[in-house]
């Protein structure tokens, strides 16, 4: 968390921070340093750019300005750093009263200085009062003031208020305080874990390998810069903001502290927050000032709010914070096994080659060097990976903890200040978790095999074989469904994996405990298969191949079809006079001919149970109902053709029809909102028709096999409106198929 406490300026801890507009802070006398002046009349160009000439005493202003006078105020310590320090001064410096570059004692351009966060800033130098009046070109217009951000280069202008127009963060300076006290009381509290001396000594280094702290003789004594300890990291004891006397600071001064008052009417609390401006309000601001007509909330009310929102945003960092730290042990653990590994192909190497005795030896140095080569870069890939994760949750984790004193705080109006903020800080900082970003860039294990069985002549061509068999493609469970009678498959190649694959084989059984069958053959990851039966269980597998062959199969995945069938009419393969609405499920005719739709099902397998509502029925037509072939004739009434199994009915009678050939005449009609009903039984092999919930005749049909599809045909006096997914008749019992 320290990394958040400290100024980016100077790169020391905060000291009297201010807001900036671009919600950043910075120490009030860091933000002396980097402020520029400019006349009105020059600001088109930069500052400290202007030919500067040396003008007498100014020597003894710059002498008299770096001097706090008298009345100086009390918050502007000079900082300790070298910039802060130039920026000191009394309230002519606070507000950045202007001064003529003539004066400054300069004569060319003055290089900027460089903050120990990498941060350039451009040096302020004060002036008399009335330097700059006496030194301005005549008709000049008045000088402006602005400020850089030394973070995200924005520049803000200044009031006549100077440096006071921006709020102090007292958030921030109360967890500075609190983080100083925790942090002097957890170095008092280091001790030396091997001193013999009684108290033992302050701790004056800790051990990161060994875990130990070691006093100044200690450390020379037990943990010498040499032979095994040479490369053990040595740092300063740490510092916990949470020990004891650390955590009772913030909450005492949190509960002396005296309320903060508005910035523009000094006797009133603050109270509102406004929502367009984003910072705290006080009553009199509302009823006379700049806010009146801005949106306003109470100050508590939006308090909570952001409270809340901030740790919503904290709970997604910790969960990556959570994986970050689980992935790191992982790639503790591929460096411990890219080492072994590397080290057994190493071992095997070496004895191939010694194997072949004086024809080897001069290829053994190369392939020795090729698995070194192989080997380090993947501990590179490791590292890098490590170190990059590591800086990556070290920021999180100190954000983590900034934020987490923050909410502790119990100053709404100063929470709020910063609120958004962090908030904006913590989802930037969630976001940089991209998907893949915990998952390690090289495997364990190595590429590389050697072949020793060729003829003594083809030695010197010895080389590692690049090419193996595929590995086994894992399927996306996740992705892989069913729908209606069609199966959709997905899978993936395992992670790591740098042998090529030029394709995939999938293989499907016949959903009946049969032999498999190729269903698809191609580079895709992504299959749908349709047609399949339906109340049917379908076992899938896949396979990967090169051109070294073909890999081993998958795991298999049972995929189970619907029991029951949902479809709708056909449009385009319907004839062009049928019209289709209500998502094809309603079928009407433009033509006073019989014409015929399909379904978009096909069944082969299994017991099937549709019904067709009858809303229109005018002038006694005969429409008829039943199942067909796909290829069946479409402008003719269904059942003419040998593709066809049909019904017709009239309003007071019905027949069964297929090749022109009428049976079964029927008594019992339709009429308007008649509902018939069509079951195919292909267990049986045999047609029923129903009209109204009764069995219309015997079964109509017997000894049928085959691809069928649901049909219709009908002329423009009848509408009907197809309904499916049904559930068999009770009257009829599903035989039980054998098990096979």
């Amino acid at each position: 968390m320290e990394e958040e406490l400290k100024c980016p300026v100077c790169g020391s801890l905060f000291r009297e921070p201010i807001i900036l507009p671009c919600s950043h802070n910075v120490c009030l006398p860091c933000a002396r340093t980097i402020a520029v002046q400019t006349p009105e009349s020059e600001q088109h160009l930069p500052a400290l750019l202007h030919p500067r000439s040396p003008a007498p005493g100014a020597a003894a202003a710059a002498a008299a300005a770096a001097t706090p006078g008298p009345g100086a105020a009390a918050g502007s310590t000079a900082c300790p750093n070298t910039e802060c320090a130039a920026g000191g001064g009394g309230d002519h410096a606070d507000k950045l009263s202007l001064h003529s570059e003539t004066d400054s004692g300069y004569g060319s351009y003055t290089p900027s200085l460089k903050s120990p966060n990498g941060v350039r800033v451009l040096p302020l130098v004060p002036a008399p009062p009335g330097a700059a009046a006496a030194a301005a070109p005549r008709g000049a217009g008045p000088a402006s003031s602005s400020l850089t951000c030394p973070q995200c280069h924005r520049s803000a202008s200044l009031d006549q208020r100077g440096l006071r127009g921006f709020q102090r963060n007292r958030l921030l300076e109360a967890i500075v305080q609190r983080y100083q006290q925790g942090r002097a009381a957890a170095a008092a509290a280091a001790k030396c874990q091997l001193c013999d001396r009684s108290p033992p000594e302050p701790a004056a280094v800790l051990c990161e390998q060994c875990e130990v702290l070691y006093c100044a003789a200690c450390q020379l004594r037990c943990h010498p810069a040499r032979g095994p300890f040479a490369k053990h990291r040595l740092v300063p004891p740490p510092s916990h903001p949470g020990a004891p006397g650390g955590g009772d600071g913030g909450k005492g001064a949190g509960g002396g502290r005296k309320l903060p008052t508005c910035a523009e009417h000094d006797l009133e609390n603050y109270s509102m927050y406004c929502v367009s401006c984003r910072s705290p309000v006080c009553y009199q601001c509302l009823e006379e000032g700049k806010h009146g007509k801005h949106d306003v909330k109470p100050l508590g009310a939006m308090w909570k709010q952001h409270k809340a929102q901030l740790s919503q945003a904290l709970n997604g960092v910790s969960d990556k914070a959570k994986e970050a730290k689980e992935f790191l042990v992982q790639l503790k653990n591929l460096l411990q096994q890219i080492q072994e590994n590397g080290l057994d192909y190493e071992a095997c190497l070496v004895a191939q080659c010694d194997a072949l005795v004086d024809a080897l030896t001069r290829q053994k140095a190369k392939l020795l060097t090729k698995v070194t080569k192989e080997r380090e870069h993947k501990l590179k890939v490791v590292w890098d990976q490590i170190n990059h994760c590591t800086l990556k949750l070290r920021q999180s984790t100190g954000l983590m903890e900034y934020c987490l004193e923050v909410i502790k705080e119990n100053d709404p109006s100063g929470f709020l200040q910063i609120s958004d903020a962090l908030i904006k800080r913590v989802q930037v900082s969630q976001e940089q978790w991209v998907k893949g970003a915990l998952e390690p860039k090289v495997s364990a294990e190595f590429d590389l095999t050697l072949d020793s069985e060729p003829l003594l002549q083809s030695i010197h061509q010895l080389d590692f074989i690049q090419m193996k068999l595929p590995p086994v493609p894992l399927l996306q469970l996740e992705k892989c469904c069913t729908r209606n009678n069609s199966v959709t498959l997905a899978w993936r190649m395992p992670p790591l994996t740098h042998n090529p694959v030029e394709g995939y084989i999938l293989e499907l059984d016949d959903g009946d405990g049969g032999q498999f069958r190729e269903v698809y053959v191609g580079k895709e990851t992504l299959c749908t298969i349709d047609g399949l039966h339906f109340n049917s269980t379908y076992n899938a597998r896949v396979k990967a191949f090169n051109s070294s062959g073909v890999g081993p199969y998958s795991k298999m995945v049972i995929l189970q079809t619907s029991d029951v069938a949902w479809f709708t009419f056909d449009p385009s393969s319907a004839h062009r006079d049928i019209v289709l609405s209500n998502d094809n499920q309603t079928a009407t005719c433009n033509s006073y001919d019989d014409r015929v739709v399909l379904g978009t099902a096909a069944f082969s397998k299994g017991v099937h149970y549709w019904e067709l509502h009858v809303d229109r029925y005018d002038n006694h037509p005969d429409p008829a109902f039943g199942i067909a072939r796909i290829n069946v004739v479409k402008d003719m009434m269904l059942g003419k053709d040998d593709k066809a199994w049909a019904m017709y009915v009239d309003n007071n009678r019905s027949w069964f029809m297929h090749c022109n050939s009428h049976t079964n005449r029927t008594e019992g009609g339709v009429s308007k909102g008649a509902t018939v009903g069509v079951l195919l039984d292909l267990n049986k092999h045999n047609l029923t028709f129903y009209i109204n919930g009764q069995q219309q005749g015997p079964p109509a049909f017997e000894n049928i096999e085959g691809v069928f599809m649901p049909a219709l045909s009908l002329n423009r006096n009848v509408q009907v409106t197809l309904h499916t997914g049904l559930e068999v008749p009770q009257c009829v019992k599903q035989p039980k198929l054998p098990n096979n």
